[in-house]
């Protein structure tokens, strides 16, 4: 009788148990440290040029799985697949400061399953802190982007946008990129029904929030076979760098990095990506699936974090890159 009436008792406070555990969050002893590759700068591939590189270590469960990144500045927010959130600031020296830890405070679902909570993608306007996330589509929860306060203080509204309803479940809003001009674009991982073809995308007009927006699908294509879009960002030159990954049981992970042009982007066109360089050795392989774009004296300066899967055989990574120019056109002054 006493396990009858325990198990009443969780049924009505904890009414969203299904019997799996919940999503780990931070405890208030959080620490992280950024611990340098030890690589030294200054390899190349094709226009990126590596610059520095750090392994994330923490001394808590609930940390790792980061699938999307925003820096502004020297300010760092990183988000998991699971709504955790890491923010710091980070100088030349490598030293993370001002490390605070949380979770987005509301979203898809209960928030008691990780899959309701499959945040994939982070976009943040700079002038106000707002702050958009792209969530996966779960068995019986749609794909759906949330908005927020500034600080994640508070959600402030969210869609389920009619252009993702038949997206397949661990294919979402993988990528998505808040453009200068106040539109919003997301690149589909795997939301296609053969995999030769190119994956769904879609530009917003506006905050995807807004009841008014407006939106139409075009078409994305990597530029290396069998490697899809993990993330992506805007350029100065108001163009879109994607991070691309592959994996396979003999490779392992593979990353690729490639430029879209913006003005490619016209509905229903196939916009091919156009590869600027790889992640390869002797740089370390593993699941990268974010990216993010700054500016230091002039360069344009691309930051990648890797999704170490909750995985002892994967590393939560932070690498940075400069993006050279493109080399000047034959009979054209350099």
């Amino acid at each position: 009788m006493r396990i009858l009436l325990s198990i009443l008792l969780i049924l009505v406070f904890v009414p969203s148990w299904t019997g799996e555990p919940r999503i780990p969050r931070f405890g208030p002893k959080a620490q992280m440290t950024l611990r340098p590759l030890g690589i030294a700068p200054g390899l190349r591939s094709g226009r990126l040029t590596y610059l520095n590189g750090w392994e994330l270590h923490s001394n808590d469960p609930a940390f790792g799985g980061f699938g999307a990144i925003a820096v502004a500045g020297d300010r760092f927010t990183l988000l998991s697949d699971g709504g955790a959130l890491v923010r710091f600031t980070l100088g030349g020296d490598g030293i993370a400061r001002g490390v605070r830890f949380g979770a987005l405070p509301n979203g898809p679902g209960s928030g008691w399953r990780k899959e309701h909570r499959d945040s994939e993608s982070l976009a943040i306007d700079p002038a106000t802190g707002t702050a958009w996330a792209g969530f996966e589509p779960s068995e019986g929860l749609p794909g759906s982007i949330w908005r927020y306060a500034d600080g994640f203080d508070r959600a402030l509204g969210h869609v389920e946008p009619e252009a993702m309803r038949g997206w397949p479940v661990n294919a979402g809003a993988e990528t998505l990129v808040r453009l200068r001009s106040g539109q919003f674009v997301s690149l589909s991982e795997r939301a296609t029904e053969r995999r030769k073809k190119p994956l769904r995308a879609i530009l917003f007009d506006r905050d995807p929030v807004r009841p008014d927006a407006r939106a139409f699908g075009f078409f994305y294509r990597p530029p290396v076979p069998r490697s899809f879009p993990t993330d992506a960002a805007q350029l100065p030159d108001g163009n879109l760098v994607v991070l691309n990954r592959s994996a396979s049981l003999k490779r392992w992970f593979r990353g690729n990095v490639a430029i879209v042009r913006r003005s490619d982007i016209r509905p229903g066109a196939i916009v091919a990506g156009t590869l600027v360089g790889r992640i390869a050795p002797p740089l370390p392989q593993d699941n990268y699936e974010g990216v993010a774009v700054t500016r230091e004296r002039g360069d344009t300066i691309l930051w990648i974090v890797s999704d170490d899967n909750e995985s002892i055989l994967q590393r939560s990574l932070l690498l940075k890159f400069r993006l050279e120019p493109p080399a000047p056109r034959r009979g054209t002054a350099p």
